[in-house]
């Protein structure tokens, strides 16, 4: 007889591979807003490798409609800063010192006059930003598009949604940080910032969920 496995053996791939359709879909809708990409990823079970997940993301992320794309804007928007500071593709901005009001300020404007123009939330994947420049990218992001054309802006907001997606499933799919969280820091967490629900616990015969960091 052939033992079960170890705990060891329960990745998060593993248990991405392994989970039932309607749970992993809601996690999924967490790395993107889109019910398409969501089913997608989800119908394209079991993957090898991390490599083979991103890659299935990335071509379900080219597959979106525009109605798809609007379904995913409208999911980033309603997502909102957090407690922990902006939140981008799942990563805080930390806004502190002596001009902290003022680049709040600056930030919200240049976020509503983008809303006010596009008529959807201004989207930007920091993967790779170091963090005493982060809120500079992202208002020199938001000036610069600010600039572009309706048709022009909505492909940059695509590819950026795509980007933030297939950053979000890789923290899955590697660390098991559940989308929505922010990356786990060197040191403590940022006070306030978003708590995945307690988990951990299956029922006879169920995968745990992907969400859950061993």
């Amino acid at each position: 007889m052939r033992l079960p496995p170890q705990r060891s053996e329960a990745t998060p791939l593993h248990r991405l591979n392994n989970a039932f359709p309607a749970d992993l879909r809601g996690v999924l809708l967490g790395c993107c807003g889109s019910r398409r990409w969501a089913e997608n990823i989800a119908a394209h079970r079991p993957y090898p490798d991390v490599d083979a997940l991103l890659a299935a993301a990335d071509e379900a992320s080219y597959d979106l409609t525009d109605e798809d794309l609007t379904e995913a804007l409208t999911g980033e928007s309603a997502a909102g800063a957090g407690h922990g500071g902006p939140l981008y593709g799942g990563r805080h901005i930390a806004i502190t010192g002596p001009g902290a009001l003022a680049a709040h300020t600056a930030l919200r404007a240049a976020h509503a006059a983008y809303e006010s123009r596009f008529g959807y939330a201004f989207v930007l994947c920091v993967d790779g930003v170091r963090e005493e420049e982060a809120l500079g990218h992202v208002l020199a992001a938001i000036r610069t598009r600010l600039g572009n054309e309706a048709e022009q802006e909505r492909a940059v907001a695509a590819e950026e949604l795509r980007r933030i997606a297939r950053g979000r499933l890789l923290r899955l799919a590697r660390d098991g940080t559940p989308p929505g969280r922010p990356r786990r820091p060197p040191r403590a967490a940022v006070p306030g910032a978003p708590v995945p629900a307690p988990a951990g616990t299956t029922t006879p015969g169920r995968a745990p969920s992907p969400s859950v960091p061993d």
